[in-house]
């Protein structure tokens, strides 16, 4: 199939491009990667009538540390930041969850902000953000805003980003002696997740100092139950309380069933990969 027309804008700076949304608005559609917004256009689910193309804005791809956090342009290649040794050594759960991010094509071209912006429920990146708690930079014409996972998340496919608005930039917290995993089943390497958990663990001596879980793929956004991880935090990670932690995951779920999978099939994956990614973490942390 063929897109329906619109026309093309491809603007240099990121003053010129928050010009055309604000000329535009929600008759303007942003191209990142294009690994989302193309099969859309193609399939006429999304008939904007002009496409602002921001592949040429290079103020917007970057890897930086600054003040105990790793900034990500928003036009920063997934294949870039899978790679980047600063990530790889910063941010752990970063570089693994990228990994399982489509395929390399798709990573070749698919950008961190766009998959972020985009939102998908059952996205890798929305999970690790809310699981490293990011910060997402948000420019308008008149000036910037900040915001968390849960101020950004709204619901399926839909964030706090007016239509004037652009993300231009993810800042990651560098968490430091954590250990980090991230697990997802799909039907096949590449596809959509069914069910997937990001984490993060700190320890203190033999005890858990702080958890953070993230799940994605079971609800309208990325997941986190403050009750898994508290029951985590400040006890080692025996048998009891990592079945009491599944317990506690697979009761606080509530997805969707769907042709892929059922809710009640979605709830016991989440629950054995918080296991199975709490122990990966916890060894990962007291080697660090």
């Amino acid at each position: 199939m063929k897109p329906a027309p619109f026309r093309y804008a491809a603007p240099d700076t990121v003053a010129e491009a928050l010009g055309l949304l604000r000329s535009y608005g929600q008759d303007g559609k942003l191209l990142a990667g294009g690994q989302s917004l193309v099969p859309l256009l193609n399939m006429r689910l999304a008939r904007p009538s002009v496409i602002i193309d921001l592949n040429r804005i290079l103020e917007l791809s970057y890897i930086k540390e600054d003040n105990g956090e790793i900034a990500v342009g928003a036009m920063t290649r997934q294949r870039e930041a899978e790679l980047s040794p600063l990530i790889r050594r910063r941010l752990p759960l970063l570089a693994e969850a990228l990994g399982v991010v489509g395929h390399p094509q798709i990573r070749n071209r698919g950008t961190i902000g766009g998959s972020i912006a985009h939102a998908d429920p059952s996205a890798e990146l929305p999970a690790v953000a809310a699981a490293l708690e990011a910060k997402m930079v948000i420019r308008d014409p008149k000036g910037r805003r900040v915001l968390t996972p849960d101020e950004f998340f709204l619901s399926y496919l839909t964030t706090a980003l007016e239509p004037d608005e652009l993300l231009v930039e993810v800042r990651f917290p560098v968490i430091p002696k954590a250990g980090a995993a991230f697990l997802e089943v799909a039907r096949r390497h590449g596809d959509y997740a069914l069910a997937g958990v990001a984490v993060v663990v700190s320890k203190n001596g033999e005890q858990v100092g702080t958890c953070r879980l993230a799940f994605t793929g079971v609800g309208p956004g990325p997941v986190r139950i403050p009750e898994a991880e508290a029951a985590v935090t400040g006890n080692r990670l025996t048998d009891r309380v990592l079945q009491d932690v599944r317990k506690t995951v697979e009761e606080r779920l509530d997805p969707d069933s769907d042709v892929h999978a059922s809710a009640e099939y979605r709830k016991h994956v989440a629950g054995v990969l918080t296991v199975r990614a709490l122990r990966f973490a916890a060894e990962r942390a007291g080697a660090r």
